[in-house]
């Protein structure tokens, strides 16, 4: 995302400049007429469906001496409405983040282009991710799937969820939908859009999928271990832009990578591949929400198969670009120790080599001293 640039002229009203530079304010405008219908009657019906959660089931259960009832909550269409208003309030949230934190950072940093878009990545990402493990961990353990991992697949199928992990599935559809107008937004260079709509597409079809499919307890434990092996990548890559000199984070993060890899294959066999289908639940009826086929099953994990290939072939892509830079530094500086008369110019070219690919940058000084690469 280019810097951007106070000016004193007012763009033209509904310009794509006047768009970008107001759509916080816009976008808040239009959450605030969903609230404002919730104070008249006439419209508070319609207003509830975007605000509210949808669906709200009640369970009477005789733990104690008393009856209580307990509210739990299973999917459906009108899950579309709210998924749109909390993608408002996202963007709302995003624009936040962006000019009262991030902003003034890149203020005091003067980072280039090039790593100002990068850290303002990073950096709303960071606050998603923790912000998504934090609340995920907690629904883990309060409903104690972690203790007890046979309730991943006993009992599917799982239709009625209880109001935190539906909203956090509602909230997760809702941020990763926010991401697409935030391309326009943001003013992502066309060259960065095909990288960014693949890995919202592949969110969004996992969690959706999930979703439908009343996975939703398996998807919960795999979103809590992806999004903490990207949380701990992000923030390494903003400790690093502080930094330079500090890179052990990415080291834990390609260790963490690799084995959150396997034991998302293992989970996802686990549950799909032998939990359900020596289920005693077999069959397919969409009224009750149970999809345990054989062709279902086989899908879902093609799906997640692929993904986790796909994850794995560009990690170790980005690692063997960063080996054969380290070596080529190292090569040069093993030929620059027998000369004393080397400039400071060189000495900085070689740190800039090693800085490239973390950094997301080609070094000009590449041309320079690997012109046949060029």
């Amino acid at each position: 995302m280019p810097i951007r640039k106070k000016t004193n002229k007012n763009p033209p009203v509904l310009s794509h400049e006047f768009v970008i530079q107001n759509h916080a304010d816009i976008v808040s405008c239009v959450a605030m007429v969903f609230l404002l219908g919730l104070m008249f009657e006439v419209t508070s019906k319609f207003a509830v469906i975007f605000i509210t959660v949808q669906y709200n089931v009640t369970i009477s259960t005789n733990d104690g001496p008393e009856e209580t009832a307990v509210n739990h909550f299973h999917h459906g269409i009108k899950d579309l409405a709210t998924v749109f208003f909390y993608m408002l309030v996202a963007i709302i949230m995003h624009a936040i983040i962006q000019e009262y934190v991030l902003d003034k950072i890149n203020r005091k940093k003067h980072f280039s282009k090039t790593k100002h878009s990068k850290f303002n990545e990073s950096g709303q990402l960071s606050a998603f991710y923790l912000f998504s493990f934090s609340w995920g961990t907690s629904i883990l353990l309060s409903e104690n799937f972690l203790s007890n991992p046979v309730s991943l697949w006993k009992g599917y199928p799982h239709t009625l969820m209880p109001f935190q992990m539906k909203f956090f599935f509602i909230c997760q559809l809702s941020y990763w939908l926010h991401s697409l107008p935030e391309l326009y937004f943001q003013k992502t260079k066309k060259e960065d859009i095909p990288r960014q709509l693949v890995y919202i597409s592949l969110y969004l079809v996992h969690i959706a999928g999930a979703y439908v499919l009343n996975l939703n307890r398996l998807g919960l434990v795999l979103l809590v271990l992806h999004y903490f092996v990207e949380l701990l990548f992000h923030v390494s890559r903003l400790v690093y832009f502080s930094n330079e000199n500090r890179q052990m984070g990415f080291t834990v993060w390609a260790v963490l990578f690799v084995l959150a890899r396997l034991l998302t294959l293992s989970l996802s066999v686990l549950t799909v591949g032998f939990g359900l289908s020596t289920a005693e639940n077999q069959g397919f009826d969409l009224a009750a929400g149970n999809f345990n086929i054989f062709f279902v099953r086989i899908t879902v994990l093609s799906a997640i198969c692929c993904t986790q290939a796909f994850m794995m072939w560009k990690f170790i892509n980005f690692q063997l670009r960063r080996w054969r830079e380290h070596s080529d530094a190292q090569s040069l500086k093993k030929k620059q120790a027998p000369s004393k008369g080397k400039s400071k110019k060189d000495k900085g070219d070689t740190r800039k080599i090693v800085r490239g690919t973390l950094s997301g940058t080609t070094p000009s000084c590449c041309t320079k001293l690997f012109p046949s690469q060029t």
